[in-house]
């Protein structure tokens, strides 16, 4: 139990807490039972303290408002139920979801407690906080920027909300461990949620790439003939961090693959990542092992692989233009600090303080980084390599980023997710590690993926037709991150993911779900102990199952109406289709290899870094290094056709400065000013804000012709038409409430939905030099 005074209570860390109960106790009265029938526990799930009678505090147009509801703390989240509304029927679930999302957050989301007096200076509460007051508010500072302020009752419920509170406390403190933890505690049952996969079976599959039915299923689309799935890693024999099944040139036999893996880094060999139209391919690597000593067959090996059976190799250094991860968590750190309400920076600071955070800079080097490596794939049949020291971070984003611009089919929903699988999820990202969900280990904190979803948005706002998502549900994933239910985001590799799954399956016989299952019959234990009907026993979904957290309308919204599928090659900047007479002088030399690195290609005398069976310390020997990539671009502009093997739907982004914007739904939502949600509260403020729309389209669409050159972009799926925005942005607002009325206004004709947000083409003028906001 907790201790303290009538006024004044301690926070143990090592106490036990409250006592347990389940949703459905048989000692609560008829009100509360009602409240908890409201509230969905999922299996593991059960309920530490709650509160009655609690305001959410929420915002809109018309200023502050609040819903009545009940505020709910379990061993896994805090949850609010608001109050049924008039016209429904007493203790119906307000959400027909296992998993509410809007009013609830997971207990490693929140990053900050704060109770609230009127009466006391606020605090910031920890496990070994002494709280001398009653709180009246209690603000929860979430992970995904969110915040989240809950008020209480004043006429008698003065216990729950203390007791409620030190409960979310204690249930933080204990809520960091180690990913099986989580896994075992909040597993699904396959059976309880077999109405998901009947629903969602009118949408198109995501491949999970966990099977090697998925790597041959997603090579036969890409149409890479001279490739094949290989299972050497079937058994992760070769490789933990590596997926099951590699993509490898046809003529190489496991035998002679296996002779590669000992030299790269942590035994990442290079493999097909995607195929292109024209006959290039993109293929990732690690870095060279620094105590390789090679023989002749084994250099035969790798050289198969790097070259790909093609004749020329480019060498891709992905960490020589790209923040390192120490540089994005630093970066995040401070645009985090930012973005939340009570940041101490002015307001006739905040944009110079926001350029000094470096998010924008990191966002404008990937954008660019993979526009280059997009447009080299695109000029010639050739082999492009990525290779970063590890393979598992910055690679994961570029290899992406370059997908998303040069295969249209990325840019669906199903086969986003698909890329992310593959790409990300069984390619070995260390989410773990980087989103560091569970806190226990600081260290190796980097948000790379969070990166890369704010990449993938700022191209969404360039070319809004492309894509057949939108930006909700770009925020959705974003939040997802943060969600430790799902085990697509939970583990370092698939490696760990299968032996948590193998751990659960031969060790689950019965698992509580609406009350104890009887135990199964022998011959079902003997077949690794789980009811057969069930297939697979007690799991935890992947975050692609929306169903679990949002309804059917909710879930429309993902969809984009404008989408155009099938539109040809947009460019929409600086960045060029890498070609002309230049780079093919640059390109057309002896040498077959280039190592591409700053912006510049660079021939080099050896396929690999070895001389004489050893590795050279030195590294690589490069030649006199050619021209650099910006000159080549520039000497294009008189010549967009020179690049002869451009498929149809290739994105060309913009990456100068004011191009590259805040991404405010998602950053700014604990902000007090522009604070919004996932979605429309009420069907009467969707039709306020299209309205709004509507009304600044008649106003500003006829003065289209008066607005500057860079404004008027022309529509999406056009030809190749770029635009480059001044040096110098028009705009000067100077605090964030400022942007909803000094942004420029959505023109017509410019590609864009009618429900878009506005386009906001040009950043605040401020001291800190050009920003896009």
């Amino acid at each position: 139990m907790l201790s303290g005074s009538k006024h004044s209570f301690k926070i143990p860390q090592h106490a036990q807490g409250p006592p347990l109960r389940g949703p459905k106790s048989s000692d609560m009265n008829g009100k509360r039972n009602r409240s908890c029938q409201a509230f969905l526990c999922i299996p593991g799930e059960h309920i530490l303290e709650e509160a009655a009678r609690v305001r959410k505090v929420v915002r809109s147009r018309d200023g502050e408002g609040s819903i009545l509801g009940t505020l709910y703390c379990t061993n896994l989240r805090v949850a609010f139920v608001p109050e049924p509304a008039p016209g429904d029927t007493a203790g119906a679930p307000r959400c027909s979801t296992c998993l509410h999302c809007e009013h609830d957050v997971a207990l490693p989301c929140i990053g900050r407690l704060v109770a609230v007096n009127s009466f006391a200076k606020a605090k910031v509460l920890t496990a070994s906080s002494t709280l001398k007051f009653i709180p009246e508010e209690l603000v929860l500072y979430c992970r995904d920027f969110r915040v989240l302020r809950f008020r209480f009752h004043d006429s008698g419920l003065e216990p729950q909300a203390s007791q409620v509170t030190l409960a979310i406390v204690q249930a933080q403190e204990r809520s960091s461990g180690s990913a099986g933890t989580w896994y075992d505690s909040a597993a699904i049952r396959n059976l309880e949620n077999a109405w998901l996969s009947a629903e969602e079976s009118s949408s198109a599959p995501t491949l999970l790439f966990e099977s090697p039915c998925d790597w041959e299923k997603e090579l036969r689309r890409l149409g890479a003939a001279g490739w094949r799935v290989s299972p050497v890693n079937e058994r992760f024999d070769m490789a933990t961090s590596l997926p099951k099944y590699l993509w490898v040139p046809s003529r190489l036999l496991d035998n002679e693959l296996k002779r590669a893996f000992g030299h790269f880094n942590a035994r990442r060999i290079p493999r097909l990542c995607w195929h292109h139209p024209g006959g290039s391919d993109l293929l990732r690597t690690a870095g060279f092992h620094a105590d390789s000593d090679p023989e002749k067959e084994d250099v035969r090996s790798v050289e198969a692989l790097m070259l790909a059976g093609h004749t020329q190799c480019v060498i891709v250094e992905t960490a020589a233009d790209l923040p390192s991860p120490a540089e994005i968590q630093l970066s995040y750190l401070k645009l985090r600090a930012l973005c939340l309400p009570d940041s101490s920076v002015a307001d006739e600071k905040w944009l110079s303080a926001l350029e000094g955070t470096h998010w924008l800079d990191h966002i404008r080097a990937c954008v660019r980084k993979a526009s280059e490596v997009a447009a080299l794939l695109a000029e010639r049949s050739r082999s492009v390599i990525l290779q970063e020291s590890d393979d598992r971070d910055l690679n994961c984003l570029l290899a992406s980023l370059v997908q998303t611009l040069s295969d249209p089919h990325a840019r669906t929903q199903a086969g986003f997710q698909s890329l992310l699988q593959k790409e990300w999820v069984v390619a070995g990202h260390p989410f773990l590690q980087r989103l560091n969900l569970l806190r226990d280990n600081d260290r190796e904190e980097s948000p790379v993926f969070l990166l890369f979803l704010d990449c993938v948005w700022q191209l969404l706002q360039q070319f809004p037709a492309s894509f057949e998502f939108t930006e909700t549900y770009l925020v959705a994933l974003h939040d997802s991150s943060y969600i430790p239910f799902f085990s697509t985001l939970l583990f370092n590799c698939q490696w760990e993911r299968d032996r948590r799954k193998q751990h659960r399956a031969s060790n689950q016989i019965y698992a509580p779900v609406n009350g104890w299952r009887e135990p199964p019959p022998l011959e079902i234990l003997q077949k690794g102990g789980c009811l057969a009907k069930e297939t697979g026993g007690p799991y935890l979904p992947t975050i692609w199952d929306w169903a679990l957290r949002y309804t059917t309308q909710q879930r429309a919204q993902f969809r984009n109406p404008a989408y155009t599928r099938g539109s040809g090659s947009v460019l929409n900047g600086s960045s060029a289709p890498v070609g002309g007479d230049k780079l093919e002088a640059a390109l057309s030399g002896n040498g077959a290899v280039y190592l591409f690195a700053k912006g510049a290609l660079s021939p080099q005398t050896h396929l690999f870094p070895w001389k004489s069976g050893s590795l050279s310390r030195k590294g690589w020997r490069r030649a006199q290094s050619s021209e650099s990539l910006s000159e080549q671009d520039r000497s294009l502009r008189s010549k967009p056709s020179g690049c002869p093997l451009q498929p149809d739907g290739l994105l060309l982004p913009a990456s100068a400065g004011p191009l590259i914007r805040l991404w405010r739904r998602c950053y700014l939502r604990g902000s007090q000013e522009v604070q919004r949600g996932l979605f429309a509260s009420t069907l009467a403020e969707l039709t306020e804000e299209l309205d709004l729309l509507r009304g600044r389209l008649t106003g500003e669409g006829t003065r289209l012709g008066d607005s500057p050159w860079w404004q008027q972009r022309a529509p999406a799926g056009g030809t190749g038409q770029h635009a480059e925005p001044p040096l110098a942005s028009p705009l000067k607002a100077k605090r964030p409430g400022d942007w909803m009325a000094a942004r420029p206004r959505c023109h017509a004709g410019d590609g864009r939905a009618p429900w878009a947000e506005p386009d906001l083409s040009a950043g605040p003028a401020d001291e800190g030099g050009d920003l896009g906001l």
